[in-house]
């Protein structure tokens, strides 16, 4: 397996399989395991109900028993559009096809709308752990803003019996603070009734874009995470970082914004990926909050960008990948295969933390 992986891996494969991290040590974080859930959230207030929960999703899939996870998330028929996101494979305008997907690509979860997951839940909410996405951005409002906004209530996740929610809050934006108390208001009451947590913790301010793309710093995006854990969010979802120094950026000129140290970027980080990922980590309480990275949009190398995704995010300490496009947009078969490659990262043991 782990030859397989590194001819995915191509000329990264020595940088990203022999790196060792120095800045922020891996003995100083809690890595995922099977005892994750009896060894970070018994300590906690979440209740029993929440913990049979998140043992459910840990326990599940081809990941079952490795403190791992894999989840399907399919919620870009409102996020990027319905036309736009299931034209390559119109399948997937079919609700069931989505959770077909998910159950035969071995995963963990499947994520996705009121919509999607309510048309099935009889047939499918007891044969993989459901994942309710309950904000969305919708695209019709001309021009399009970032606003992420409430689709529907904690109490129909519960009662269609999903194990988890799922919500979006676009820090930076201007519709932050508002989201924020939302947010915080619905994790506490699905923890209420039983549920897990996950956040996509993404930034919107056209301000991050100048000479990089700043939506993917390491700094920025970290601290995104700290604010998501803050309000309880037991897993955290987040782009893999591509840069570092976005409060730097943002303070030329001589604006103020953020507070920043300079041993952020010198003694906790590097410009390595896997480096660049374990700060993002670093923020998710020391891997308290498990991390699962996102796989991003489908392209030409989506078996190789999908692996080196996983094996950043896994040598950095993190929890697992959230893959939907490079997934569904394409025959499911193929989809399913693919999921598979992503999840044969997290079970090859030779592949260890940096």
């Amino acid at each position: 397996m782990a030859s397989a992986i590194g001819d995915l891996l191509g000329s990264d494969a020595d940088s990203l399989l022999n790196h060792v991290c120095k800045a922020i040590p891996k003995e100083t974080l809690h890595l995922p395991g099977p005892d994750f859930v009896d060894r970070i959230f018994i300590p906690s207030d979440r209740n029993i109900r929440v913990l049979n929960n998140l043992q459910w999703l840990f326990q599940s899939g081809r990941l079952a028993g490795s403190g791992y996870l894999s989840i399907l998330p399919v919620d870009q028929g409102i996020e990027h559009s319905a036309g736009a996101s299931f034209a390559k494979n119109p399948a997937y305008f079919d609700p069931e096809n989505i959770v077909k997907l998910a159950i035969d690509g071995g995963c963990n979860a499947v994520a996705s709308t009121f919509g999607v997951l309510g048309m099935v839940a009889r047939k499918y909410a007891h044969k993989i752990p459901f994942m309710v996405k309950v904000n969305h951005n919708e695209l019709l409002t001309y021009p399009n803003q970032a606003n992420q906004i409430l689709f529907g209530k904690v109490k129909e996740a519960y009662d269609m019996g999903a194990a988890a929610i799922g919500a979006t809050i676009y820090f930076g934006s201007e519709n932050s603070g508002r989201q924020i108390v939302e947010v915080a208001e619905t994790f506490y009451h699905a923890h209420e009734l039983g549920m897990a947590t996950v956040l996509w913790c993404y930034l919107r301010n056209n301000a991050f874009k100048s000479d990089k793309d700043y939506h993917v710093a390491a700094d920025l995006t970290g601290q995104a995470n700290h604010l998501g854990v803050t309000i309880e969010a037991d897993i955290i979802k987040q782009k893999l970082p591509e840069n570092n120094g976005g409060f730097k950026a943002l303070n030329m000129g001589g604006s103020s914004y953020g507070k920043l140290d300079e041993r952020m970027y010198t003694e906790l980080c590097t410009d390595h990926p896997i480096d660049l990922c374990r700060y993002q980590i670093a923020n998710c309480y020391m891997g308290r909050a498990g991390l699962i990275n996102s796989g991003g949009a489908s392209g030409k190398n989506d078996f190789a960008d999908a692996v080196k995704t996983a094996v950043v995010n896994k040598r950095a300490g993190g929890m697992g990948l959230i893959s939907g496009r490079k997934a569904f947009q394409r025959p499911m078969a193929e989809g399913a295969k693919l999921l598979h490659a992503i999840q044969d990262v997290y079970l090859d043991k030779s592949i260890t933390i940096a």
